[in-house]
């Protein structure tokens, strides 16, 4: 079995060749050689675990890439693995429409339908997968993805606990196979320019990195509901996969999932964005110590996660990054963009469309003007609907897929993004035992509390493992 994936995978890897070859006017491979390469076998197998409303973006824009074909969809609920909105559950409309994916997408060759990833991950006939289910089955999905030959591109935020990513990492070293994790502001044009700017000293020394989530969800937030039966086409202990059995709410699945612990948090819904880009502006892997402030304190509502919480991450390199997640408020906090970098010599304001950056003014005791002039850099990518450029997540698609051809590293690959993804979980712990936790980032464990350690991972519900 390992010689047919070996043989498929340098397939399609002398297929990127060709392609790079002939973009250069060159080729090692004859004219006989490059026509059965680059015959309709050199499309990459796609096959796709969680068709939701992150799973259907994904989707459409996998879609839009050439050489790529969707073989498979797998979904617990039936109405999206059928492609088939009409039959989505009426209730879901009403409370969310926005996050009901419009479907009824045209395939060019019909895919195959897997109600179960372990029998879409059987099928040899699969290259590659993309993953996008609630987080606390990445880590298992990945884990097997890997282990069947599979590359895999899979969704933030990359774990639903700090020992699931370093599992992943492993995973993917032993098998070698590429996995691309799609936080998405590494395949942004904005963010790459930026990054080579400032670790070239552009601002000078950087000391702060500020973010926020703001979303203003008050009175009700996602409302109170009791528990009651799943609609009949949609698997609820499938879905609820390792974590314990609880019975079903409306408030939970197929999306508020985010405002539960279980299963997610805003801080690794979004936060995960905001620390990633500024922990690669600032040129840090991990934090030594973490405190954070705040709690379930303005909602009232269902979600067991702060709708109030100010965290400070502080590095061995005397910086800091400052994050708040305001779900009970509204407004922008920023002159310009989504995250702030402050340096001795300016500040720059960043989002995925472009950044501004403003010269410092001089403190007590100086005597200098500015040290930098102001400068505004904007995206030349198309914006979309939601703010968000057209080169950021299509830009990491379409590096996995070269990545898959040429063997290379992704923008982001899981190192990094298990790197990221643990400041969320180091944050929600810090919350939650309301200590200042030390951490050992080359442990991976905290260095002045068993009751933090005690969460870094949990015990999954039977028959699931890590």
């Amino acid at each position: 079995m390992e010689s047919s994936r070996s043989t498929r995978r340098e397939f399609i890897g002398k297929a990127g060749l060709v392609t790079a070859g002939v973009s250069l006017g060159v080729s090692s491979l004859s004219a006989a050689s490059y026509n059965r390469v680059m015959g309709a076998n050199e499309k990459i197998r796609m096959g796709f675990i969680g068709v939701g409303n992150r799973g259907s973006q994904l989707l459409k824009l996998f879609m839009d890439q050439p050489d790529q074909e969707v073989a498979a969809l797998c979904d617990i609920y039936e109405p999206y693995l059928k492609r088939d909105r009409s039959t989505v559950d009426q209730r879901y409309l009403a409370m969310m429409p926005g996050q009901i994916p419009k479907m009824g997408e045209q395939f060019p060759v019909k895919p195959e339908l897997y109600t179960d990833f372990r029998k879409l991950l059987e099928n040899k006939n699969i290259d590659a997968v993309c993953i996008a289910t609630p987080d606390h089955w990445h880590a298992i999905m990945c884990i097997a993805a890997v282990q069947a030959g599979k590359d895999v591109y899979v969704e933030k935020p990359l774990t639903n606990t700090l020992v699931e990513g370093r599992k992943m990492v492993e995973a993917a070293e032993k098998t070698k196979r590429i996995v691309a994790v799609g936080l998405n502001r590494r395949g942004n044009v904005v963010f790459q320019k930026l990054a080579k700017e400032l670790a070239a000293g552009k601002l000078g020394k950087i000391s702060v990195g500020r973010a926020a989530r703001i979303s203003n969800m008050a009175p009700d937030g996602i409302g109170k509901l009791k528990p009651e039966n799943p609609p009949k086409d949609f698997n609820w202990d499938m879905w609820l996969g390792p974590r314990a059995y609880r019975p079903y709410q409306y408030n939970i699945a197929p999306y508020m999932f985010r405002w539960w612990s279980e299963y997610s948090s805003q801080m690794g819904n979004w936060g995960v964005h905001y620390m990633d880009a500024i922990r690669w502006m600032m040129g840090e892997k991990a934090p030594v110590a973490i405190t954070a402030h705040g709690g379930k304190y303005i909602l009232d509502h269902d979600a067991d996660i702060p709708d109030t919480m100010q965290v400070t991450f502080e590095f061995a390199s005397k910086k800091l990054i400052s994050f708040g997640i305001y779900e009970a408020t509204g407004g922008d906090i920023f002159p310009y963009g989504e995250l702030e970098l402050r340096g001795t010599k300016g500040n720059v304001y960043a989002n995925e469309r472009g950044y501004k950056i403003f010269p410092s003014s001089a403190g007590q005791f100086q005597k200098w003007s500015k040290q930098v002039e102001e400068e505004e850099f904007k995206n030349p990518s198309k914006i979309l609907d939601d703010g968000s450029s057209a080169d950021s997540t299509s830009g990491l698609i379409r590096n996995f897929l070269d990545c898959i051809k040429s063997g290379n590293q992704p923008y982001c690959n899981l190192e990094e993004g298990h790197r990221s993804t643990s400041f969320a979980h180091l944050a929600n712990i810090a919350v939650a035992t309301k200590e200042r936790l030390l951490w050992d980032a080359d442990k991976e464990r905290f260095t002045n509390s068993e009751k933090a350690n005690s969460m870094l991972q949990y015990e999954y519900r039977s028959p699931w493992k890590l």
